[in-house]
């Protein structure tokens, strides 16, 4: 079975607000729980401070806002700042077994800036990476996750993993992580460069069969919850994340970066970023990704809710999140979280402050009071174009049915007949 030919096609989405109920595995005492695909119609009551808290697959978070994997993980003391700063959740960043075989490169990142030709002035709206997972050895990074989570002991800190088509190493990299204390597991099957070769990263998100045993395999093992991280680097991107869920993980993330050259520069001929006059494709994020994150995320909601109503399942949202909007948008297609991780290395740790305060806003000018009130509520507002078509011609209809007036004299009312007359107004 192949991840990448399929297309998705959907009908119109009817809100139903179905409640999933916990999924079967057991974890630190407790049950293995999760937010669920829901769809609330906005509260009547106004609420003087609204609550951004929320609960996925039994985790409680503060607010919403996750700290995505990648440079802003990446060691004790910027997760530690993360915490401090108010952050819901940090996910680290990506660790596998060897750390020996991961060597970066410098410079690694190229940035995409508004304006003609990618003027210096301009605002950047895209960034891309050729970096690769963790390059820390192994056991400094278990140390740092057991520090953590000794001093925040009510926060959550997800480990982010990553190995080689091995059974054996990704039971001992999931045993060594969660004797840490860590509090649920992202799965990175969606790292679009470096080692592909060793079938790691989107070599196995791109593959739906590879995909399925090798969750199969995690799943066996962890006893925390397991979020699946989609490429979308792949035609049909609810492809692998249904077979993720159905594999046994509790929630899936999306998106990764896309995979993208940047640019070459037209003076030395040379892409970008260049090291020693040469370069490779890498993963593109910030804002510009935005909108086709959304797209995919929309997808993968329409595709759980109609599929995975028996379960309890979560989905976070992740791609040029820089506002309270942005995050609020993922929200409305029924993300559970959001994550961020471009934005923080362009803006710093204290833009959850801003994230936070923006949100709000949102949630106050509609009165919602709580995150679940509004999470789910856009989908009902995508079908196919054939539909919106015939909406269209519906409506059209209609609305020339208003203009015509009145057809007979024994149509007129006396409540009604200011409007009436004017409805046979040409202008």
């Amino acid at each position: 079975m192949s991840c990448s030919l399929g297309l998705t096609h959907f009908n119109g989405f009817n809100p139903s607000g179905v409640s999933f109920p916990a999924s079967r595995r057991r974890f630190n005492g407790g049950t293995r729980l999760g937010g669920a695909l829901k769809i609330f119609a906005s509260s009547d009551t106004k609420q003087q401070e609204p609550d951004l808290s929320v609960t996925v697959n039994g985790l409680h978070m503060p607010n919403p806002f996750v700290i995505g994997s990648g440079p802003p993980g990446t060691n004790y003391k910027v997760m530690k700042k993360a915490f401090d700063e108010g952050w819901g959740a940090v996910i680290a960043k990506t660790v596998s077994l060897d750390a020996a075989k991961v060597i970066n490169v410098t410079p690694r990142y190229a940035r995409l800036r508004a304006g003609a030709n990618g003027s210096a002035k301009g605002q950047i709206i895209g960034w891309q990476n050729i970096e690769l997972i963790s390059d820390r050895p192994l056991e400094i990074m278990l140390d740092e996750f057991k520090r953590l989570k000794e001093e925040y002991p009510d926060r959550i800190l997800i480990a982010s993993i990553m190995e080689e088509y091995n059974k054996a190493a990704w039971e001992e990299l999931i045993d060594r992580v969660e004797q840490t204390g860590i509090d649920a597991i992202e799965v990175n099957f969606s790292c679009p460069h470096g080692m592909p070769e060793r079938k790691m990263g989107a070599a196995v998100g791109q593959d739906c069969d590879l995909l399925e045993e090798v969750c199969g395999w995690i799943n066996a093992k962890a006893t925390v919850p397991v979020w699946a991280k989609m490429t979308p680097n792949i035609t049909d991107i609810t492809q692998p994340a249904r077979v993720a869920l159905k594999s046994g993980c509790e929630g899936v993330a999306a998106i990764n970066t896309i995979m993208s050259v940047m640019g070459i520069n037209l003076k030395t001929l040379h892409p970008e970023p260049c090291v020693e006059g040469y370069s490779t494709p890498g993963g593109y994020s910030s804002k510009a990704v935005h909108p086709i994150a959304l797209g995919k995320v929309m997808s993968i909601a329409q595709m759980m809710k109609s599929e995975f109503q028996d379960g309890d399942y979560s989905l976070s949202g992740i791609g040029g999140v820089e506002t309270g909007g942005d995050a609020a948008e993922f929200i409305l297609l029924g993300a559970n979280s959001v994550q961020v991780c471009t934005g923080v290395m362009m803006y710093g740790y204290d833009l959850v402050s801003k994230l936070c305060s923006e949100l709000k806003d949102f949630m106050r000018t509609h009165n919602f009071s709580t995150i679940e009130e509004f999470r789910g509520t856009s989908l009902q507002y995508f079908t196919t174009h054939t539909e919106l078509v015939r909406i269209q011609q519906e409506a059209i209809r209609e609305r020339r049915a208003i203009k015509k007036g009145l057809q007979s004299d024994k149509d007129w009312t006396g409540d009604g007949f200011v409007k009436e007359s004017e409805s046979m107004v040409s202008n």
